[in-house]
């Protein structure tokens, strides 16, 4: 008995608002029930998790996609233009050595509640993985003549720099260059921190890579 009377306190305790939740939510229902399904194309970004620590991708990602998504107006109404925007997330927590597909499907598209994925184009996209590798390289300086005056002598600090990158890439790079550094139409000598580069996009540089390139100018 006493059971009974204290479950009847659960029901009826506040009950006035339990049944102003209870009929905002019949209302939401409704309109959502009654809202015409529309279908739309959404352009999202592939991003990707759980890549292992010693691979590399090493060729040209595809980085979006594009997602015919279908559900009710009001829950599509803002995709793409500041609203919950889907999101295709790749796991490559798997992956191994070597070309590697991943479809564009349900188990790697999240999407707000009542949308549904009717099609990815593409529908899937591949990853070509290489083993992770480093390498030392020297630093080569480039100067910017002054018409009557030449370097004589020059050192750079460090004079070589640390890269990381796919191992097939990394072993073409043999050397960086530097940004140009003026030549002053003085004699003395002269100390300029300057930037290095590296030509290949997909190869990176695991240190410093800003060096300090030390010259002595003269007459020619």
């Amino acid at each position: 008995m006493k059971r009974a009377k204290w479950l009847l306190g659960l029901v009826t305790q506040n009950i006035g608002w339990k049944l102003l939740s209870l009929a905002i939510a019949l209302v939401v229902w409704g309109v959502v029930a009654n809202e015409p399904e529309l279908s739309t194309f959404a352009t999202v970004g592939v991003e990707y998790r759980n890549l292992p620590v010693d691979l590399e991708i090493s060729s040209d990602p595809v980085s979006t996609v594009k997602l015919e998504l279908r559900g009710p107006s009001g829950q599509l109404r803002g995709v793409g233009d500041g609203g919950a925007r889907p999101e295709v997330i790749l796991d490559m927590s798997k992956v191994q050595l070597g070309d590697r597909t991943f479809p564009i499907g349900d188990g790697s598209v999240k999407l707000v509640r009542g949308v549904q994925l009717v099609r990815a184009i593409p529908s899937e996209v591949r990853f070509h993985f290489e083993r992770r590798a480093e390498r030392t390289v020297k630093v080569i300086p480039r100067f910017r003549g002054r018409d009557g005056w030449e370097v004589v002598d020059f050192t750079v600090t460090p004079d070589s720099v640390a890269l990381a990158g796919p191992s097939s890439r990394i072993a073409l790079v043999q050397t960086v260059q530097t940004d140009l550094v003026d030549v002053p139409a003085r004699a003395g000598s002269f100390d300029y921190p300057v930037n290095t580069f590296v030509d290949d996009p997909y190869v990176r540089f695991a240190g410093v890579s800003r060096v300090t390139v030390s010259v002595t100018i003269g007459k020619k």
